[in-house]
């Protein structure tokens, strides 16, 4: 049945609302962040499209290798720094569709496969002002869902020209090392390892 419009955007809403309301925070960052977007949800009615220009959902990946000693990472044009794969929901309800999607796009692998269906971790970041495809995009925020998926060392790699100039694995104690945003090494990188080597996955 074919939903309308409205109804639809409804549906949707409650249905992310209720996956970020089910997710037990690891931290301070995640309870906090947690809150904001629940309140989020209840404000505006586009927060999973850019047509939003405060703020709207995306969705990354923390893709790692079979023997969870990796994580493949893209250098990041616009942040110029190695960093995870993800990007915008851009109207979509299935986030962690969205993950999948855009670490295909951006690293050239073909086959993920999902070690957790449910939010691996949230948070909330900033995005400074930047020029994107020739059009200035103000400062905002993603709030961004993560979720673990796992990728075959094998697999080819290609960089995603528009976005990226770089692809590669990167020992997950050399994330740190790596990236240069600083921010992200101390409150993402390093909680998403810590999660991963206490999960056991």
């Amino acid at each position: 049945m074919n939903l309308p419009s409205g109804l639809k955007e409804r549906s949707i809403k409650m249905n992310l609302k209720e996956q970020i309301q089910n997710y037990k925070p690891y931290n301070e960052q995640e309870q906090k962040d947690k809150q904001t977007m629940l309140k989020y949800l209840n404000t505006f009615d586009d927060c999973l499209t850019r047509n939003n220009e405060f703020g709207h959902f995306t969705a990354s990946s923390w893709a790692v290798n079979k023997a969870r000693s990796k994580v493949l990472m893209i250098y990041h044009n616009i942040y110029h720094s190695w960093a995870w794969t993800g990007g915008h929901a851009d109207g979509e309800s299935d986030l962690l569709g969205t993950a999948i999607r855009e670490l295909k796009e951006e690293t050239g692998v073909e086959n993920v496969t999902v070690l957790k269906p449910d939010i691996f971790s949230l948070e909330i970041l900033t995005v400074d002002g930047h020029i994107k495809r020739g059009k200035y995009v103000s400062s905002h925020v993603h709030l961004n869902l993560t979720y673990l998926l796992e990728v075959d060392e094998n697999e080819i790699l290609k960089i995603k020209p528009d976005e990226n100039s770089g692809v590669k694995w990167v020992e997950l104690e050399d994330v740190e090392k790596e990236s240069t945003e600083k921010w992200f090494c101390e409150n993402v990188y390093r909680k998403l390892n810590e999660k991963l080597r206490r999960n056991q996955i």
